[in-house]
């Protein structure tokens, strides 16, 4: 996704208004509005797998697990994560949330760009977040962005445990890609039976 303003900016209101009649979603960077691509199969298993995860070991916990149709608010700017996690009381609106602990973006070649740098960037700058996650697709890798740790990568790969400190909760690199059929995981299960 490029950033390169066509179109007269929209508002905030504008913007909300219209998402709310929209038929495609969209997301608002720098007052412009960009339609979404569908997602594949495997996009579509590791936002499924990443948010049971989640949402079990959160079970008890203020923690409200959600996927890709509720939209995070990152300044002036919308997005909707693939998977968020919110611990705070984040009422303002039952259509964004301000506040969360962990967004989960799972790349696509579309997206893969924007997601690791603009999208992250200015995520990173919400006063709540302590975790920005991407999940390869194509390969079994997922890099972890911890507030904690200065912002700096952390990787993890098939066999890994990726513990979230600030949630209370460790995930398993390999229940994420659970029943996604990329080589990485192919060739690990099948090392892993003999």
């Amino acid at each position: 996704m490029s950033v390169n303003p066509s179109y007269p900016l929209l508002s905030e209101s504008e913007y909300l208004d219209g998402e709310a009649l929209a038929k495609t979603k969209h997301e608002l960077v720098d007052g412009q509005a960009y339609a979404m691509a569908g997602a594949s199969e495997y996009h579509n298993l590791l936002s499924s797998n990443m948010l049971t995860e989640l949402k079990n070991r959160l079970k008890g916990s203020p923690c409200r697990v959600f996927i890709a149709d509720m939209k995070v608010r990152a300044g002036s700017d919308f997005f909707y994560p693939d998977v968020m996690v919110v611990c705070q009381q984040d009422d303002a609106n039952a259509y964004y949330k301000n506040a969360p602990t962990l967004i989960v973006e799972v790349l696509s070649k579309s997206t893969r760009r924007f997601d690791k740098t603009q999208k992250r960037l200015r995520c990173q700058q919400i006063p709540s977040l302590e975790y920005y996650v991407l999940i390869e697709q194509d390969i079994a890798e997922i890099v972890v962005f911890s507030r904690q740790e200065l912002w700096l990568p952390s990787y993890y790969f098939l066999g890994d445990d990726i513990s979230f400190a600030a949630l209370g909760v460790t995930v398993a690199v390999e229940d994420i890609y659970y029943q996604v059929n990329n080589e990485d995981v192919v060739a690990f299960l099948e090392q892993k039976s003999t």
